[in-house]
């Protein structure tokens, strides 16, 4: 945008507007394609199974410019629990377990026991369950308007793999959080929100 001409700004301003007060997406939004990246750099000496790979999803850059101008405007209905670090800006896995620590140290030197529990979330972000989430967004209060983008962002998204200069064919994604999103982070932290205020 920066080196753009100066009426791209005014248009996609207009094209955006229309988006909110339609409550509809572009269709060109949905649409991605993934690039399989070898996790591990001994792909020649050894044959790779799916598993070595790690798909890289590329999706509109406009979609993304979109996605940057609504979390600014209300990103404010998205916030979550303050002991929730993950996907966070300044906050990180250090700053968890930190705070875990601190928590510890604070029941150890009083005498007691502390019991811990972790949850793998490995491959989470494509299982959510896009109802589940629109649920917890409207338990939220959150605007029907604005509601209605997610659901029409999350409906009808489709994604092909790419290979070379070879393409698959197109298949739906029916759940998870759409990869190389802005809105996926945030949408992420909102699914898991519940587990964060859980008191035992």
């Amino acid at each position: 945008m920066l080196f753009s001409h100066p009426i791209l700004p005014v248009v996609l301003s207009r094209l955006f507007r229309l988006i909110l007060l339609c409550g509809h997406v572009l269709n060109g939004f949905k649409l991605s394609y993934i690039v399989p990246v070898p996790k591990t750099k001994e792909g020649i000496s050894k044959s790779l199974s799916c598993d070595d790979f790690r798909g890289i999803a590329i999706s509109s850059v406009l979609s993304k410019v979109f996605e940057y101008c609504f979390l600014d405007i209300f990103g404010s209905l998205l916030v979550c629990a303050e002991n929730q670090f993950g996907f966070k800006k300044g906050l990180g896995c250090s700053n968890a377990i930190h705070t875990l620590r601190q928590v510890v140290d604070s029941y150890v030197s009083k005498g007691t026991t502390v019991n811990i529990c972790s949850i793998d979330l490995s491959k989470a972000f494509d299982k959510v369950n896009h109802c589940a989430l629109f649920i917890k967004l409207m338990k939220r209060h959150f605007p029907v308007k604005l509601l209605d983008i997610i659901v029409n962002l999350f409906t009808g998204c489709l994604s092909c793999v790419k290979w070379d200069s070879m393409y698959s064919s197109m298949f739906a994604i029916t759940f998870g959080v759409r990869q190389g999103s802005v809105l996926s982070p945030i949408l992420f932290n909102v699914y898991l929100n519940d587990l964060a205020n859980i008191e035992v």
